[in-house]
């Protein structure tokens, strides 16, 4: 598991040394969430009683439509993570990012991963966020998708004594907002981590969201980690 123990030092400084740029923290204010305050109209009851069928059908849409009204005018990030079956939704509305994680997985704490969610059984079976401050206001802007693969890999994403390769790279649009995902293999002396990553530039950072699995166990893990990866998302904060 040792794509997530690199501290937040190390993970800072390789990238930095990979990826030359000026850093800097663009937060814009936090908006507030939409809430409604629907308020009864208490009458007297010969008011009501004097309404015609059309006034009462009218009464009835309103108490109707009301509680959609709350429910659609959300802001959007709050069914970023819909859920699946067999997985469960996690909401960053402080950090701005959205994924799902297999039922059963835990949360926990590791130094440099903003969030951790692992298998308790099989260790190799997790996924993890990490977000570093940038200038950048798009991810091609640090190259091709196999560029930043290739880097993240071998800088950041997998230790220097690890045999690394790259299975494939590629671009995804996602509501116009450009998203890398890349598979690859992590071969260590006693065990071989089959991963999947995507990266992403938003609200002034470079997230990277990263997932994998035993390779013994890739063909039953593949589709569970390859819904994890989709499900990424970043929403402006």
């Amino acid at each position: 598991m040792t794509s997530l123990q690199n501290s937040p030092t190390l993970h800072r400084t390789l990238f930095q040394n990979s990826f030359p740029q000026k850093h800097a923290t663009c937060r814009s204010p936090r908006r507030d969430a939409i809430s409604f305050i629907v308020k009864a109209a208490h009458e007297p009851s010969s008011t009501f009683l004097s309404q015609d069928r059309a006034g009462r059908r009218q009464l009835i849409a309103i108490g109707t439509t009301a509680p959609l009204v709350f429910l659609f005018n959300q802001h959007s990030y709050s069914f970023a993570a819909e859920n699946k079956k067999g997985f469960l939704p996690v909401l960053d509305k402080k950090d701005g990012y959205s994924f799902l994680y297999p039922f059963g997985w835990q949360e926990v704490v590791i130094e440099g991963q903003d969030k951790v969610f692992k298998d308790v059984i099989e260790p190799l079976e997790s996924v993890s966020v990490n977000m570093i401050p940038t200038s950048k206001q798009d991810i091609k802007e640090f190259g091709s998708p196999e560029e930043v693969a290739q880097t993240l890999i071998k800088k950041v994403l997998a230790p220097p004594n690890q045999k690394t390769k790259i299975i494939g790279a590629k671009e995804q649009d996602v509501e116009g907002k450009a998203y890398y995902q890349f598979e690859f293999i992590a071969q260590a002396p006693n065990y071989t981590r089959h991963a999947l990553s995507t990266v992403s530039i938003g609200n002034g950072k470079f997230y990277t969201l990263t997932t994998g699995a035993n390779e013994r166990r890739w063909e039953k893990m593949k589709d569970r980690l390859q819904t994890v990866i989709e499900s990424f998302k970043i929403f402006n904060v």
